[in-house]
C-alpha cells in the first residue's frame, strides 16, 4: 500500500516527462535575469569578436610602424643609435678637377635637306611608250627616264622643216633677182620703183624664213619632251606612271621625282642666343664644322660644315635657321631625316674639367662637393661653362680638387663620408669631339666616361680635346 502510493505522487500516463506549469513559469524569469534573449547573447557576442579584432589590427599597425622606425643594425653594437638611412658615413666614389681642352658646341634638331629635289612633269600630250628607271636607282645626269610616243611630234617638225626649205628657196630667187635690178638699173634699164620694191620683197621673204626656223626650233622642243632624261645625279622614287597610259600636258601629273644624295644638307634652328657667337667665328672665313647624330643622338651619321645662315629670326620661337652641307659619300643621311645637329663653335684651351656627374644644381645654381682630408664634404659653388655626357667646363674651383661623384642623397655640408674606389668598367663615351681622347677605357683611369650622377666619373685626361654642348 506504501509503493502504490508513493507511485501516485509521480507524473502519470502522458503528463510523464512534461514540465508543470507553474515550473516553467518559475524558468523563463531565470533566463531573463542571467542573460537576456538568445538573440542579444548572440548580438553582444558579435560585438566583442568585432572589438578583439580591432585590438589584434591595432597591434599589427603599431608592430609595422615599429619595425619601419626601428634603429638600423640595433644588435650590430657598432652601428650605435644611427638611423637606419644615416648609419655611419656616407659611402662615395670620387673624381678629379683637371685642366684640358673642351669643344664647344651648340645643338639643335635638324632636318636633312636635298639641294636638289625636280619633280618631272609632262610637257606633251601622248602615250607613254617605255620607262626606264627602276623604282628607288640611282640614277645619273642625262639617264633616260620615260619615253612618250614620239610620232604626231616628228611629223609637226617634218612639216616645219619642209616650210622652212620652200620659203628659204623663195627668198634664194629674190636675192637673186635684186641682183638683176640692180645691175639693170646701174645701166639705165629699168626705173628706180621696181630695184626698191624688189630690195622689200627680200626684207619680206627673210623674215618669212626666220618665222619657220621658229617653228621648226619649237616642234624640236616639242619632240624633245617625249624622251625625258634624269636633269641631275640623284636618286629616283617609286614609279608613278607605266607603258601605255596617256598623259596630258599641264595636267600636274608627275611622272618622275630625282632627288639629290650627294652631297646633302642639313637645317636646323639655334637660339638667337648663339648667333653672335657664330657670325663672329664667320666672319674670320672660319669653316665651322658640323656633326649630324642619329634620332636617339647615339651615332654619327655624318660630318659636314656650315654655309649659310637665314636672313632673319623667327619671331615665333626666337631661332635662326642653319644650314650645313654634307658628303654623305655613304648615304646615311636621307631626305627628311630627322637628327641631331652639333655646331662646334670653338674649341677651349687649359679649361678647368670636372666629371659632369660631380656637378650638382640647387634651381639655376650650380655647386659641387669637395672632399676634405678628413673625409668630410664642403659645398661649394661652381660657374657652368660648357660640358658634356663625361666632363664639364666650370671657374671656380682649383684643378686637383676631389670631388664626389655619387652618393648625393645623404651629402650635405659637413657630412662625414667614405670614399671608395670606382670597379673598372668599360663604357662608349657619345659626343666626343674632334681630336678627343679614347672612347673606352677603365672609369678609375683618366679618359673614361661618366655615365649618371650615382655612377663614377673620372676626370679628363690633361690636354685632352673634348666635346661640350649648349642645347639651342
Amino acid at each position: 500500500m506504501a509503493l502504490e502510493g508513493s507511485r501516485d505522487t509521480g507524473p502519470q500516463g502522458g503528463d510523464a516527462g512534461q514540465p508543470s506549469a507553474s515550473l516553467g513559469g518559475e524558468r523563463k524569469p531565470a533566463l531573463q535575469e542571467h542573460g537576456g534573449t538568445p538573440a542579444e547573447l548572440t548580438e553582444k557576442k558579435s560585438h566583442q569578436g568585432l572589438w578583439i579584432k580591432l585590438a589584434i589590427a591595432a597591434l599589427l599597425a603599431v608592430a609595422l610602424v615599429y619595425w619601419m622606425t626601428k634603429p638600423y643594425g640595433s644588435n650590430n653594437p657598432a652601428a650605435g643609435q644611427a638611423g637606419r638611412f644615416g648609419a655611419g658615413p656616407a659611402a662615395i666614389t670620387a673624381g678629379e678637377i683637371t685642366t684640358g681642352s673642351i669643344n664647344e658646341y651648340v645643338e639643335a634638331l635638324g632636318t636633312v635637306t636635298p639641294i636638289s629635289t625636280i619633280t618631272l612633269y609632262s610637257q606633251v600630250t601622248g602615250i607613254v611608250t617605255s620607262v626606264h628607271y627602276q623604282e628607288g636607282q640611282y640614277v645619273h645626269q642625262g639617264d633616260p627616264l620615260v619615253d612618250i610616243d614620239p610620232r604626231p611630234y616628228q611629223s609637226t617638225l617634218d612639216a616645219a622643216e619642209g616650210q622652212l626649205l620652200h620659203d628659204q628657196g623663195v627668198l634664194a630667187e629674190a636675192k637673186m633677182d635684186l641682183q638683176r635690178y640692180s645691175e639693170a638699173w646701174a645701166q639705165n634699164a629699168i626705173q628706180k620703183q621696181e630695184l626698191d620694191d624688189q630690195e622689200k620683197l627680200v626684207i619680206q621673204e627673210e623674215g618669212t624664213v626666220k618665222q619657220d626656223e621658229g617653228t621648226v626650233a619649237y616642234d624640236k622642243v616639242e619632240l624633245s619632251y617625249c624622251h625625258i632624261v634624269a636633269p641631275i645625279d640623284g636618286r629616283v622614287g617609286l614609279r608613278l606612271v607605266d607603258p601605255g597610259n596617256t598623259v596630258f600636258s599641264g595636267t600636274g601629273s608627275t611622272l618622275v621625282v630625282v632627288t639629290q644624295l650627294q652631297p646633302i644638307t642639313v637645317v636646323f634652328e639655334v637660339s638667337e642666343d648663339d648667333l653672335p657667337e657664330v657670325q663672329e667665328q664667320l666672319k674670320t672665313n672660319h669653316a665651322m664644322r658640323v656633326d649630324a647624330f642619329d634620332r636617339e643622338d647615339v651615332k654619327n651619321l655624318g660630318a659636314g660644315k656650315l654655309i649659310a645662315l637665314d636672313n632673319e629670326i623667327d619671331t615665333t620661337t626666337g631661332t635662326v635657321k642653319f644650314r650645313a652641307t654634307f658628303p654623305n659619300r655613304d648615304l646615311a643621311l636621307f631626305p627628311n631625316q630627322f637628327v641631331n645637329a652639333r655646331l662646334l663653335v670653338k674649341t677651349l684651351a687649359n679649361a678647368t674639367l670636372a666629371p659632369t656627374a660631380a656637378v650638382q644644381y640647387n634651381g639655376t645654381a650650380a655647386f659641387v662637393y669637395i672632399v676634405n682630408p678628413n673625409q668630410t664634404v664642403s659645398v661649394h659653388p661652381v660657374q657652368v661653362v660648357t660640358g658634356n655626357d663625361r666632363v664639364t667646363a666650370i671657374t671656380g674651383v682649383n684643378p686637383g680638387t676631389t670631388v664626389a661623384i655619387s652618393g648625393f642623397d645623404r651629402l650635405e655640408d659637413g657630412a662625414k663620408v667614405q670614399v671608395h674606389k670606382k670597379p673598372r668598367r668599360t663604357t662608349r663615351t657619345r659626343g666626343m669631339g674632334p681630336g678627343s681622347s679614347a672612347s673606352t677605357a677603365s672609369p678609375g683611369s683618366p679618359g673614361s666616361p661618366a655615365t649618371n650622377s650615382s655612377t663614377a666619373t673620372a676626370s679628363a685626361p690633361t690636354g685632352s680635346s673634348i666635346g661640350g654642348s649648349r642645347a639651342s
